[in-house]
């Protein structure tokens, strides 16, 4: 169990969710440890694997859980590092939808709300202005709709996940 020193989860309720690292260069596999252990308050201990898609790199994955929007942090401490794959997951919580967070080297981070069942929610305006930019732009809105939708993180990451069967999974919890 890991306790964290961040005192907004009662406040907020409790949620839970997974860290996916499909694929970090291993010289950062520490430093990633020591920057969840940061922010969770505790010591933080991954077992990770080879990468057999990009040589050189490793992944691993845990499942983790404390306060609403705890994603939306893990995310943007791991965005600080280059050439990482992940993928976060958070399970919808009373008040707060779910949410699903994914970041290439490549393609940056994309960010979607969640539902219950883990269909993407696209909020209206994000539409709106999707379909509005794509016709005044003259690009097709299939693809702009896709990308709405994460499309291009999935493609990209599709042979990452595969690789990742059969990986340990521990569990983090954040207690306030």
């Amino acid at each position: 169990m890991v306790t964290s020193a961040n005192n907004l989860g009662p406040a907020l309720g409790k949620a839970s969710g997974v860290v996916f690292i499909h694929s970090a260069p291993k010289a950062m596999s520490t430093h990633i440890e020591w920057s969840l252990g940061r922010l969770l308050g505790a010591a933080v201990h991954l077992d990770w694997l080879d990468q057999p898609v990009a040589p050189g790199t490793v992944r691993s994955e845990l499942s983790w859980a404390g306060y609403p929007e705890l994603s939306t942090e893990i995310a943007s401490t791991l965005r600080a590092y280059p050439n990482l794959r992940f993928e976060i997951t958070e399970e919808p919580s009373a008040g707060f939808d779910g949410q699903r967070i994914v970041s290439t080297p490549t393609l940056g981070i994309w960010r979607s709300p969640m539902g219950v069942y883990g269909d993407v929610l696209i909020p209206e305006d994000k539409l709106r202005s999707a379909i509005s930019g794509a016709l005044n732009s003259g690009n097709s809105i299939l693809e702009v709709i896709e990308t709405v939708l994460g499309t291009p993180w999935d493609r990209e990451l599709e042979p990452f996940r595969f690789a990742g069967e059969g990986v340990p999974v521990r569990w983090l919890h954040q207690v306030s």
